[in-house]
Order: C-alpha cells, then structure tokens, then sequence
C-alpha cells in the first residue's frame, strides 16, 4: 500500500485543499459576487481581493432528523387548560434564520457567512468567462519587476563579485596598522646604531651586536605579515529593487448613446479593465482618463463613464477631438507613454466617420504609443468600421477587432496586443 503525505506549508488556521472545496462547492455565489464587484469596482481597483457574503441557508449542510408528524402524547407540568382528547392545530415554524423582525425576542437571527476572495482567486473568477487560459493568469497577475542595483560591500561572496580596489584598500590599511609600531622601532634601532658606528664603536660592542638582531627580528616580523589576508576581501553587494518604469496614460472612450445598452457598456469595461492590468505590468504609474460622447464629447469620472446614458445619434469625431486636446494641454511633452481603448457599436454619421479616419491618420496616431477599437455588436460592420479599416494602412500601431460576446474579449484582446513579428 502507496501513503501520499502532503507536506506543504500551510497558513494558521487555514487548509488549502478545504478552501478549494469551498470554492468549488459555492461556485455560482462567488461567481455572482465577483460580476457584481466589477460592476461596483474601479478599473484601477480591480485586481484585489474581494469580501463574499454567502446566506446562512446556503451553507447549512443536509442532516437526518426525526420528523414531528404523526400522534404525539406529552405531559406537561402545570397543564390547566388542555384535557386528554383535545386536539389543536399544530405550531406554525418562524420565519427562518436572519428573517426575524425587529423587536421581536422569541426570534433568532443570525448573520451570512462572509470570507474573502484573495487577488489571484479574485482575478482567476474575473478572467473564467474570457476563456483565459492558466499559464495567462498567472502572467497577467504577477506585476511586480526588480533589478539588481549596488549597496555597498559585503565580507563574503563569491569570487566573481570580489572588488579589487577596495580589496587591496583594506589590505594596505591593515598592514600599516598591523607593522605601524615594528616599523617605529625599527627607525629608531637603525638611527641609534648609526650613531654608534659614528662615533667609532666597535662592531663587537655588546649594544651594537644587540642593535643589529633587534633591527634583523624586526625586519622579518614586517615581512611575516600577510600582503593580503583573506579578511581585506571585499565583495561587492547587489540587492533587488523595483524597477523604475516610464509612466503612461490609458485613454477610455466609449459611445453612450442610445443604441449602447448595459449590456455592451459591460462588456466594453471588461476590456478596459484587461488593458490596464495589461498595462500595469510595464508602467509603474498609469493615469487613465475618461471620455464619452454621443452627439458631444466630454471628460467625465468614472461612475458617469460607465452608468450614464443618453439618447440621440452618435458624433464619434467629438471624442477625438476631445483625446487631441487632452493629449496636447497635458499629456505631450514626450515624458508620457499613450494609449487609446475605442469601444462602440459602430453607428456613426457617414459623413463624420470620414473626418475620424482623417483626424487619427494624420493628429492622433503620430502621438501615441497604440490605439484599439473594438466594436461591440453581432451585427455587419458599420460605417464607421469600414473607415477605421483605412487607418491601419498607414499606422502599425493601430489595431481593430469585433467583439459579439463576453466570452470574446480574451481572444479579441490577444489578436489586438500579440507579438509582432521582427
């Protein structure tokens, strides 16, 4: 008989093997918790954890019990207002956990179950109906670069990383500290014996014989000391440190009129949300500015981004005009890094359509890094599509692909930022 022991390390009152049985046991709770965190979330707050609240009366587990049907005799103590043969109606059951009115004592309410989803468990729920595959979660998730940069020296290493001069520094320091007072001696013993052989005493005098083992002892304990000992090493240290990256700006901009329901304006934020974590993986600082138009364009905050709506036609042109803008008064002096997301459905005026194919070829494209369109619809390409079709021709870094379900936006993302060939 074979005994698999799983011995990996697990958290303080935590059991990875239970918490996945947990996962997959409330999949569908957790799964609506997630989609209403991404409605309610920011974009730039998408990538953490998030807090799922499960009722009681889903948790509770099925159990055997005996049933209260049938004839039942009991005796109450005290009994003076029932006789044997009466019968009454049987006890209705309150009104369940939880469900207790205010005020009232006699029920019991008890609160849901909450715990909390971690990053990588919330953003492998959010990317499950992208039809992400694993080996993509876990680079989209891991964000974090460092690079090795010097800090100082260390008294051991490795060979390679040994830094002579400040190895041979050390060296000579401990050498003059080391023979500083053999050295002394030694000037002083050869400047007294001269003076002897000056004077005219003899070679056999006893002090001069003395003079002259004292200054041999000394030379030879100067020359026993080490030129170089191992503890002069020095090595050089390196240590890890996030690694400074350039700053960019995503610029969102998405049709809001009539003709974009919940529905599209939903899924057009699941592929903004996929940039910026696809973003946040090669900037360190990303602003992310906001523009919808329907007939007229403007820069609004995030909630009316995404949950207002108007009526009318569509003038696709006032949005660019709008990112041109942006882009020149505070985003143009070349120490930014700019991206444009276009999501719509594609209605537009034929005539303005025109004049947005020539304000991307020849204004906008020129000044930034990459734009995307995607349109939003299981219909035939509109005009606007057609239009945006030209652009390409003339700019690498535009891209455009048609997106009819959520399940669509991974695939769809992928053909819009794939490696190009070099």
């Amino acid at each position: 008989m074979t005994y698999l022991i799983d011995r990996r390390l697990q958290g303080k009152n935590k059991s990875a093997i239970n918490r996945e049985r947990f996962l997959r046991r409330y999949k569908s709770q957790i799964k609506d918790a997630v989609g209403r965190a991404i409605k309610g979330r920011s974009i730039t707050d998408i990538e953490n954890g998030e807090k799922v609240s499960i009722p009681v009366k889903d948790v509770n587990e099925p159990n055997f019990g005996h049933a209260h049907g049938g004839v039942w005799e009991t005796i109450n103590p005290g009994n003076k207002e029932y006789q044997k043969g009466d019968q009454f109606n049987r006890p209705k059951g309150g009104g369940g956990a939880g469900r207790g009115k205010a005020g009232n004592s006699d029920q019991q309410s008890e609160d849901d179950f909450i715990f909390e989803l971690s990053r990588e468990e919330f953003m492998n729920y959010f990317f499950e109906d992208l039809e992400l595959p694993n080996m993509v979660k876990t680079q989209l998730t891991a964000t974090t670069e460092f690079k090795n940069q010097r800090a100082g020296y260390n008294m051991s290493g490795t060979p390679s990383n040994i830094h002579v001069l400040r190895s041979l520094r050390g060296a000579l320091g401990r050498r003059i500290a080391v023979g500083g007072s053999s050295r002394k001696a030694v000037l002083e013993a050869e400047n007294e014996l001269i003076a002897l052989l000056e004077e005219g005493t003899p070679l056999d005098d006893p002090r001069v014989v003395e003079l002259k083992r004292l200054i041999h002892h000394l030379h030879t304990k100067l020359l026993a000391i080490p030129f170089i000992d191992p503890f002069d090493l020095r090595y050089s240290n390196r240590i890890k440190v996030p690694k400074p990256m350039t700053q960019a700006v995503m610029f969102c901009i998405m049709d809001v009129s009539g003709s974009m329901d919940e529905s599209r304006k939903d899924t057009a934020k699941r592929f903004f949300i996929l940039l910026y974590l696809f973003l946040k993986r090669a900037y360190d600082k990303i602003e992310v500015v906001f523009i919808r138009h329907h007939t007229a364009a403007s820069e609004v905050d995030e909630e009316e981004f995404f949950h207002s709506r108007e009526s009318g036609g569509t003038v696709v042109s006032s949005a660019l005009h709008l990112l041109t803008k942006v882009i020149g008064e505070r985003y143009g002096s070349g120490e930014w890094n700019s991206y444009v997301a276009q999501a719509s459905d594609g209605d537009n005026w034929d005539n303005d359509s025109v004049l947005c194919k020539q304000l991307l070829i020849n204004t906008i494209m020129p000044a930034v890094q990459y734009y995307t369109y995607v349109e939003i619809t299981d219909g035939p390409p509109q005009n606007l599509w057609e239009q945006y079709a030209e652009v390409s021709d003339h700019h690498p870094n535009f891209a455009m692909q048609k997106i009819v379900t959520p399940a669509d936006i991974y695939p769809v993302f992928r053909e819009l930022f794939k490696k190009q060939p070099k």
